[in-house]
């Protein structure tokens, strides 16, 4: 009879980057161990920002063989940080498959926050956002989002007590919808307000939505932080041309459902942050303006204005300061309160609306765009041709 060959079966390692307290606790239950030892593991992962299970020295050396075996801490693999002018920092971070993902740090004063991606290109296609122009490749994992935090930490020596930078508020703003990828995105934000993980407060955590109804109506059952509406037009017919989900939820249904998620908080004076990106003649109207001061009348919110940041082969322009600044006039006005986004970051394309990191577009809509782009500039170029062949005629 022959002899029958023999091979090692490779065993799947867990990675526990991205699992919560209670996860962590069920892992070291199902392999004969304390639930205890999560919450030890936990702090030295996000606390300590330890890694390696040899360096955690409370950890029996039974225990740290044993996870050596079964277990991994696998991060996301940065490829590159770049650092502006202006103090603000971006990673381009590989994910392992399907391309790269952008997240960036804003320092301001005491106050540094973190902008994080939640899928690699957007599955949304809002029209004047570069992330949206790349399409979409698949969501992050929870290990994958809260592994921007830890690098973002890391190299900003925050995991030492004598740190100068620090990361103090989160916001989910990065590439992607964070509601589409519901799971992993608050799994994610949990670790960031876990007391053994990040430590940081319900208030600076922040998700933004265009306005994926259904899941921000479940949202308010499972987490509290705080919530920020990508808006920018004060009607459905223009929305519908910038945001196009709100074909499918329109800006009375999606303000409902900001309204039931601040109602379900236990602290009732919370208010809702609305984002309006301003665009030259498309949206920064004087009348846009008092018309969006009457639509948010009985939702409690300040609005942040951001002036649009341009992007390749997009082509909306950037507000006037004028325009800005009269649009602002008008809702401080009408009693809100209003705050202007300062751009910051953009000599490293890493301000508001130019993330776009390295997308394998599984839609080919970044395709599209680009052809779209093409054309425009050839019908320019024939444009210009026919202008000069004229301008001899009349010579």
């Amino acid at each position: 009879m022959p002899e029958m060959k023999t091979s090692e079966v490779a065993i799947e390692k867990t990675n526990l980057l991205g699992l919560s307290a209670v996860q962590l606790g069920d892992f070291f239950e199902s392999v004969d161990e304390k639930r205890f030892r999560g919450t030890q593991v936990l702090k030295w992962m996000h606390q300590r920002g330890v890694v390696d299970f040899d360096q955690m020295t409370d950890l029996s050396r039974p225990l740290r063989d044993k996870l050596h075996q079964i277990a991994e801490i696998r991060l996301p693999i940065v490829v590159r940080q770049e650092d502006a002018d202006d103090g603000v920092c971006k990673w381009l971070v590989e994910t392992g498959s399907g391309g790269c993902i952008e997240a960036v740090y804003i320092p301001e004063g005491d106050r540094g926050t973190l902008c994080v991606s939640s899928q690699i290109g957007c599955a949304l296609d809002c029209s004047f956002c570069a992330t949206g122009k790349q399409g979409f490749n698949r969501d992050l994992t929870a290990a994958e989002i809260i592994g921007q935090v830890w690098i973002a930490v890391n190299a900003l020596d925050g995991f030492g007590a004598q740190s100068r930078r620090r990361v103090t508020n989160t916001v989910m703003m990065g590439m992607g919808e964070p509601l589409l990828n519901f799971d992993n995105v608050v799994a994610a934000m949990s670790l960031m307000m876990d007391d053994n993980g990040y430590g940081l407060s319900k208030r600076r955590v922040t998700l933004s939505t265009a306005g994926v109804v259904p899941m921000l109506d479940k949202l308010g059952d499972v987490i509290d932080v705080s919530l920020a509406i990508s808006l920018h037009a004060p009607n459905d017919e223009l929305r519908n041309q910038l945001v196009p989900v709100n074909k499918k939820y329109p800006i009375a249904m999606l303000l409902a459902s900001a309204n039931n998620y601040l109602a379900k908080q236990s602290d009732k004076r919370r208010k809702i942050t609305i984002e309006y990106t301003l665009m030259d003649q498309i949206n920064d109207r004087p009348q846009h303006a008092q018309e969006l001061a009457e639509l948010l009348v009985a939702t409690p919110c300040k609005i942040n204005l951001i002036p649009f940041n341009p992007f390749p082969n997009t082509e909306y322009r950037r507000v006037s300061n004028n325009s800005l600044y009269r649009f602002k006039e008008i809702l401080v006005n009408a009693g809100y309160t209003v705050t202007v986004r300062t751009t910051r970051g953009d000599d490293i394309a890493a301000a508001c609306g130019q993330l776009a990191g390295a997308v394998n577009d599984r839609t080919r809509r970044s395709e599209r765009y680009r052809d779209a782009a093409l054309s425009r500039d050839e019908q320019r170029k024939n444009d210009l041709s026919d202008q000069q062949v004229v301008r001899i005629i009349n010579v």
